[in-house]
């Protein structure tokens, strides 16, 4: 069966659903509070690490001083006084004196790696100083004289125009680890302080964005009818918003109700006249008056019909209507047992949640009536009506279904066809229009919803009544 699209495919979810306001905001800022931190920490570390250099050359730095006091000694010259170099015996730390201890200090000739004189410490072995080149000082690491690095800073001096290069070494295992220690702190402090900011932000995107869910809130209490405005008491960015949703509604329903109006005002206009017409054709007689009888009776029946969908069309437009299905379907069920009580139709009905139709009570009752009146008619005693909850694969909503079933004579394919065209009457020996199940599937497509007809378990017709349902916010 083919169906009009409705103003409810406006309402179907999209199938793609973006990220969230809140977590893109929250995502954004902790990708950039993170770098931020990350690089803020390379930069401690490193100012860290260099102020750890310029602490362990300064701590080198002091026993050169001392070794070059002890080298030098000073006596009269023809010019005043004269320097000259004596073989040192240095301990100035206790670790220049033990054995490959990481500490050590040598004095050279520049430009030649022979050794002059040399800490107890090396025992001999050579310490691989780099060479000084025309600087007066210079520092680096090395690898000493078991293979472990160590921190190398030489000085050069001049003794009777003869220039010599003082090296003094200590192993950095000590230097590495605490700046190791000095970086995981770091990093465990940056982490603390990440967590913490992440933590704020997420707290102030939920505070900040609280209005919105206000603005959500109250939208969803006009959809579901529990209010007829929007709260305007929000914050100023989003004030006018809600102002101008209100005056949405508003503009909403005066066209509403400007079309029912109009409605009405069609129907008595065109009614009237008509009657007319067909009580002057019956009353004159002749093959005139029945033709034109006949298709006065066509134009009221086309007249009838276009109102109807005229009327549901307005009536579908109103925003913020929904109604619980129960009490409708057990209203128009006791209604129906009483009409077709001398027939002997039983009529039985299983809902086993709550389900709130997205649309009119009148609506609703229209439709199923026109569906459970239809059943009693046909059915020989028994009638099934049925609501469970119903989700369209196709557009991913929440849709709910009222299945009527008889167990009358049923209908072929063919006629299941016919049945739902404007007008076609199966069994002229029934009364009725012809509009009832044409009216049932126009108002279920305006809704975004459908009819379908099918032979029932029961022996007789399965109508399928599929109908958008107000799922929980």
């Amino acid at each position: 069966m083919t169906s009009e699209t409705g103003e409810g495919a406006d309402l179907q979810p999209s199938r793609n659903p973006q990220r969230s306001l809140a977590a893109r905001l929250v995502f954004v800022a902790a990708l950039w509070s993170t770098l931020a931190l990350a690089l803020a920490g390379v930069f401690l570390v490193s100012l860290y690490q260099r102020a750890s250099e310029r602490a362990f050359d300064a701590q080198l730095e002091i026993h050169i001083k001392a070794l070059v006091a002890q080298m030098l000694e000073t006596g009269p010259g023809a010019d005043g006084t004269v320097s000259v170099l004596t073989a040192p015996a240095y301990r100035g730390d206790p670790r220049f004196s033990l054995p490959l201890s990481g500490w050590y200090w040598t004095v050279r000739r520049a430009g030649s790696q022979d050794i002059l004189y040399s800490s107890e410490s090396l025992l001999g072995d050579p310490l691989d100083a780099p060479p000084i080149g025309d600087a007066d000082i210079s520092a680096g690491f090395v690898a000493g004289p078991t293979g472990d690095e160590v921190r190398i800073l030489q000085r050069q001096i001049s003794v009777e125009d003869t220039p010599y290069v003082i090296a003094v070494a200590a192993a950095t295992a000590g230097f590495w680890a605490d700046i190791a220690e000095f970086a995981r702190l770091v990093a465990l402090t940056l982490c603390i302080v990440g967590l913490g900011l992440i933590l704020a932000i997420f707290l102030q995107v939920r505070v900040g964005l609280r209005p919105l869910s206000r603005l959500r809130a109250s939208l969803s209490a006009v959809r579901r009818g529990e209010a007829e405005r929007i709260d305007e008491a929000l914050p100023r960015e989003i004030a006018p918003l809600a102002v101008e949703l209100n005056a949405l509604i508003l503009s909403n329903r005066e066209i509403v109700e400007r079309a029912r109006t109009h409605v009405g005002n069609l129907a008595h206009g065109l009614k009237t006249p008509l009657s007319v017409i067909s009580n002057e054709a019956r009353s004159a007689g002749g093959p005139l008056a029945e033709k034109v009888s006949e298709q006065a009776a066509i134009m009221s029946t086309q007249i009838q019909h276009h109102l109807e969908r005229a009327r549901m069309a307005a009536q579908r437009r109103v925003i913020g209507v929904s109604c619980e299905t129960e009490p409708v379907l057990a209203r128009l069920i006791r209604a129906m047992g009483k009409i077709y009580h001398d027939k002997g139709v039983s009529v039985g009905f299983d809902q086993a949640a709550p389900i709130r139709f997205r649309g009119e009570s009148q609506d609703l009752e229209e439709m199923s009536g026109n569906l459970i009146d239809n059943a009693c008619k046909w059915a020989a005693s028994k009638v099934a009506v049925a609501v469970a909850p119903f989700n369209d694969p196709a557009t991913n909503r929440e849709m709910f279904t009222i299945t009527v079933e008889d167990d009358g004579p049923g209908l072929t394919p063919e006629q299941r066809a016919e049945a739902v065209k404007r007008g076609k009457r199966l069994d002229e020996t029934v009364p009725g229009t012809g509009l009832g199940l044409s009216i049932v599937a126009d108002l279920a497509a305006l809704y975004g919803g459908s009819l379908e007809l099918d032979r029932s378990a029961m022996g007789g017709l399965k109508a399928r009544l599929i109908l958008p349902s107000l799922g929980r916010e």
